[in-house]
């Protein structure tokens, strides 16, 4: 192993990273690296597009899907401690999902259905295969209308509802694939909170804040900001994709940040700040292990970096990433996935097989290499309307790369 990175890799990482900031497309950005115990940070750019308060290396932002890789980990020590086992049937704590009936094609009516061949298992929920996801391929059919109906993803301006609620819903529902057989987006990392919720007794962010992010010292990851916080959540953008105006998504004070939401959603409702992320993704690839405490096991962790689909479960994923990147603006192309997060399974781009982690569409990104036990990541304030943040990270990635000492 080498020392961590170049003198002129970083500047050359700066250098770039303040393209971006200076073309007036990145309001501002945070994005860290480590490597080897070296770790380097910046921080360019405002809180607002037109200015205001300087980006803080404390600065806090909402993860989006980059909440995914981290609320898995709840599951994770579940798994750990024997009180969940991977093809355990759901139906005793998520009795909602029992006697399934399944679309007898995706684009069906709701009331085209056949009876599940199976129940739904916890294996199921955690790799995001038990038979209803957000299917971006999708859009327009009578399932997807449903789920945004019914309130149960955020993506609109609805207030998804707490969890009981929010599990009937997703009970009147037939599912789109029978158990097991595809991987879908989305809705089995929110499922996997409510499980998590129902098994231990405890709220979800109550769960995690005692067995993870406490133990991690992450003291400003959690569902919300408060109040005394807030000066430091900057306002979210999702900028018109036509004329590139800057459309204000969410404000701080009073936005859907700033009050404890109704459902902590473990598929995109987190907040936090580089160094929680940093801290949570150092201990993966140290198998577990944060500051000589032991968080996870060694092979949970290997469970969950590694790819747990088969072709036939990815495809759909492999369709998303390669045959819709004008839609993913080239983003999902890792290949496989594992609990709760992306894994390389071949040589796409710089980074190698074994890289894992996942991005947010609010312009998030996190990503830990065990091969040059390298993690990174890179937060700004800009939704996925338009390609700049994906662009973002793509070149930031690109230059991190090239800045390893060997």
């Amino acid at each position: 192993m080498s020392n961590g990175f170049t003198v002129a890799g970083l500047r050359r990482l700066r250098e770039v990273l303040a393209r971006h900031v200076d073309s007036g497309k990145i309001p501002g950005l945070v994005a860290l690296v480590s490597r080897n115990g070296q770790t380097h940070v910046e921080a360019l750019g405002t809180m607002r597009h037109d200015g205001g308060a300087p980006m803080q290396r404390d600065t806090i932002f909402r993860m989006a899907s980059t909440s995914k890789p981290l609320s898995i980990a709840a599951a994770a020590v579940l798994l750990d401690e024997c009180r969940l086992r991977l093809d355990d049937v759901v139906d005793p704590w998520l009795p909602e999902l029992a006697d399934r009936q399944v679309l007898t094609s995706p684009g069906a009516e709701l009331d085209d259905t056949v009876p599940a061949r199976r129940p739904i298992t916890v294996r199921d929920v955690l790799t995001c295969t038990f038979g209803l996801g957000m299917d971006f391929t999708a859009l327009g059919r009578p399932i997807m209308n449903a789920i945004f109906e019914k309130g149960l993803t955020p993506n609109l301006p609805v207030e998804v509802p707490e969890q009981d609620e929010w599990m009937r819903r997703l009970g009147e529902l037939p599912l789109m694939y029978q158990p097991g057989e595809q991987w879908q987006y989305h809705l089995g990392s929110d499922l996997t909170g409510v499980l998590v919720s129902r098994v231990t007794g405890q709220s979800f962010e109550g769960f995690l804040r005692e067995r993870i992010f406490e133990p991690l010292g992450m003291k400003d990851t959690g569902f919300h900001v408060p109040a005394e916080k807030i000066d430091r959540l900057p306002t979210l953008y999702a900028p018109d994709p036509a004329t590139g105006e800057f459309l204000v998504w969410d404000e701080a004070k009073g936005g859907r940040w700033s009050t404890p939401p109704a459902f902590q959603g473990g598929g995109g409702g987190l907040v936090s700040t580089a160094d929680d992320y940093h801290a949570y993704f150092q201990m993966l690839l140290n198998g577990g292990v944060h500051n000589g405490r032991r968080i996870l096991s060694r092979p949970v962790v290997e469970l969950m970096t590694t790819n747990r689909l088969t072709p036939e479960q990815n495809a759909p994923r492999t369709e998303l990433a390669r045959n819709n990147v004008h839609i993913s603006f080239g983003q999902g192309q890792q290949g496989g996935w594992g609990l709760g997060m992306a894994v390389r399974t071949y040589r796409g781009d710089y980074a190698p097989v074994g890289q894992f982690g996942w991005d947010g569409g609010s312009g998030t990104s996190a990503y830990a290499d065990p091969v040059n036990g390298l993690s990174g990541i890179l937060l700004c304030q800009l939704g996925y309307s338009v390609p700049n943040p994906a662009h973002l990270m793509n070149d930031f990635w690109t230059t991190v790369y090239q800045s390893l000492d060997n």
